[in-house]
């Protein structure tokens, strides 16, 4: 038979377990009085024939490496992936889906990586999971580029996203697109749902673009099949597997709700639960028992069977990964480093001992360390948003990678910011590699939305934010951060380090890389002395997030806390001070986040009761300061926009010089 040909058998017991996603999403939806039936029922058989027959995976060993991975890029659609993952036998109870939506339930309103096993990335906010898509398909082709032998490929698997209309007309789909086009990825297949349908009404009314010719524009192959047709839908993605040479998208034509009566493709279904009476209307439509929660036993009796097949699959591989790591012995040294991201004993010693001329910029600095990173740490790759020249994030000594060839660890993401955030969270996502990407920090706002759902699911992401303040100059406001900063320590779970020189840039690298979740390096332009008190090690400075860099000599009558650029003009005013015979303590403060995690007994001791006036310096807002200075200290801050003009003439210009400084807390 023509395996293009789905076998009656196969299709029949698919048809039964698409309809039963259909039953357990209206009826999981229901129970919650809250979520969205609508793609889950649209899409069923897009979950039935991935989960049931598509997809290379072993549910009871959900890490395996090369498993293929689905990913839920419409995450409002999430009980159809919860239906799919209970059926197939991961770790998601029956009464996890009647708990759906819930307190502390293990299936949340839009999947979450870090409560659900199976769930590959936290999605929602619409276009993003396809952009988590692009980057583990990109990270994925960089190990096999890097592993992948002539007598053994250990990674060949695929990575599948389906998305809406919604993530197809957000702009970052455009970015991520338009890149993995680029870069001809060959294991990346997403399937649209097409029902034009949106949650406001009809998709007409807001779009009317041509999907098919944009996709192929970017270089993509595209298919068009009927997404409720099983036949279809296996004709199409087997061919796609036998010979997929780029990124492809499947245009899979549902109707939104089917299997509702009275509610099936209107956009009624896309957000509000059915109603109990179209429930019923629904079951008997179907021919389903009335049995809440039902779930046929052939349906149990043929995942039971998968999970044999599935695990008999996972151990095949294993047989050709131990052949692969008997013959590549060094390789396989270099895939358990990084299976373990794992960082040398000596690290913080061989940072510290790195030569790096001063006074230099922050940019300058973070470029040397990361270029000695680079030889030491094979799991570092990334690269910048068109300014590897500007943000200094090429590793000089290692290839770019390019169409077709990805044995290289430097990336040009082009002007994609945000798509660059999104992609860096899915290469996360392969457990193999710590990505680090750059810009400047006023470009943040671009990606705030990735990085917020990176620091939710605490990836391991490294951005390096340059031209750091309005000191960058010339170029004026359009390009100063004012906010940035502020905006950034608002985000849980986010490190945003501040270092004030060489000795601070080469310990907030320490910091990222021992840290399990994302970290903001905040990187200046311009040049900065190297400060005789941040010589010390990682755990008496920046590891604590806040440390004194200048004692007072009796009694401190000003403390002076400061950050970046500022820690060293906070020295020159400090200096002032003493000459009008004021006791003067200064403390820098890289990481309020790590600073506010350490206890009572230090915090007290930086900034304890007997530190005289608090003044904070920072070329940014003062929002967040005053928790530090107290309601009476004095935030020397920017509460405008910058202007364009050389830096010095900024500092003089906005009060961020000692005589300016001196005459504000005197």
């Amino acid at each position: 038979m023509d395996k293009k040909i789905l076998d009656p058998a196969l299709k029949q017991i698919l048809g039964k377990i698409a309809n039963t996603i259909r039953v357990l999403s209206m009826e999981a939806v229901q129970k919650a009085d809250s979520g969205h039936p609508g793609l889950p029922m649209g899409c069923a058989e897009i979950g039935a024939y991935l989960y049931g027959y598509a997809l290379r995976q072993n549910p009871k060993d959900s890490k395996w490496l090369n498993r293929d991975r689905f990913i839920l890029s419409a995450g409002h659609g999430s009980m159809l992936l919860y239906s799919s993952l209970h059926l197939s036998g991961y770790n998601v109870t029956l009464e996890d889906l009647k708990n759906f939506r819930q307190l502390h339930s293990p299936t949340p309103g839009h999947p979450e990586n870090i409560e659900t096993d199976g769930v590959e990335t936290t999605t929602g906010p619409l276009g993003q999971g396809i952009g988590n898509a692009v980057g583990t398909a990109l990270g994925m082709k960089l190990l096999a580029g890097r592993f992948n032998t002539g007598d053994h490929k250990i990674i060949d698997n695929k990575i599948y996203t389906l998305v809406g209309d919604g993530c197809i007309m957000e702009g970052v789909s455009s970015e991520v697109s338009s890149f993995a086009g680029h870069l001809q990825l060959d294991n990346l297949i997403v399937i649209y749902d097409a029902n034009h349908v949106t949650l406001d009404g009809p998709l007409s009314e807001s779009c009317s673009e041509n999907t098919k010719m944009r996709y192929r524009a970017y270089g993509w192959d595209v298919y068009e099949v009927d997404g409720n047709d099983l036949d279809s839908l296996h004709a199409t993605i087997t061919q796609v597997r036998e010979g997929q040479q780029r990124p492809v998208l499947i245009i899979a034509t549902t109707v939104i709700g089917k299997g509702s009566p009275n509610k099936a493709g209107t956009f009624k279904v896309h957000g509000s639960p059915l109603g109990a009476d179209e429930v019923k209307a629904s079951k008997a439509a179907l021919g389903w028992p009335e049995e809440p929660f039902f779930i046929p036993q052939p349906v149990i009796d043929y995942f039971k069977q998968r999970l044999v097949q599935d695990a008999a699959l996972e151990q095949d591989w294993k047989k050709t990964f131990d052949a692969w790591a008997k013959a590549n012995g060094e390789l396989f040294k270099e895939f358990e480093a990084m299976s373990h991201l794992r960082l040398p004993d000596d690290l913080e010693e061989k940072l510290r001992s790195l030569a790096i001329a001063s006074p230099v910029a922050g940019r300058k600095a973070s470029q040397d360390c990361l270029n000695l990173l680079g030889n030491m740490l094979p799991q570092l790759c990334g690269g910048s948003a068109d300014l590897s020249v500007s943000d200094l994030t090429m590793m000089k000594k290692f290839p770019l990678v390019s169409p077709g060839n990805f044995k290289g660890r430097n990336i040009k993401f082009g002007v994609r910011e945000f798509g660059m955030a999104t992609i860096a969270t899915g290469m996360a996502q392969t457990r193999m590699i710590t990505p680090f990407i750059g810009t400047f920090l006023t470009f943040s706002d671009y990606m705030r939305n990735a990085i917020r759902l990176c620091s939710l699911m605490k990836e391991q992401v490294i951005y390096q934010f340059t031209h750091d303040s309005i000191f960058l100059g010339e170029d004026g406001p359009t390009h100063q951060p004012v906010e940035h900063l502020a905006a950034l320590r608002a985000i849980p779970n986010l490190h945003v380090m501040r270092p004030a020189d060489t000795n601070e840039v080469k310990m907030a690298w320490v910091s990222a890389l021992r840290y399990k979740g994302p970290t903001a390096l905040i990187l200046s332009r311009q040049n900065l002395p190297e400060l005789a008190g941040t010589n010390v090690s990682f755990a008496e400075g920046v590891g604590r997030g806040g440390y004194i860099i200048k004692k007072e000599k009796n009694k401190a009558d000003y403390t002076l806390l400061a950050t970046g650029s500022e820690v060293s003009l906070a020295m020159d005013v400090a200096v002032a001070l003493e000459k009008l015979g004021k006791g003067v303590r200064v403390v820098s403060l890289p990481c309020w986040e790590i600073y506010d995690q350490q206890s009572i007994e230090y915090k007290n001791s930086v900034l304890g009761s007997n530190t005289g006036r608090r003044i904070s310096i920072e070329a940014g807002i003062s929002q967040g300061w005053h928790k530090y200075i107290g309601a009476d200290g004095i935030a020397i801050s920017i509460e405008s926009y910058g202007a364009s003009a050389p830096y010095r003439a900024l500092a003089a210009e906005f009060g961020f010089t000692v005589e300016s400084i001196l005459e504000r807390i005197l």
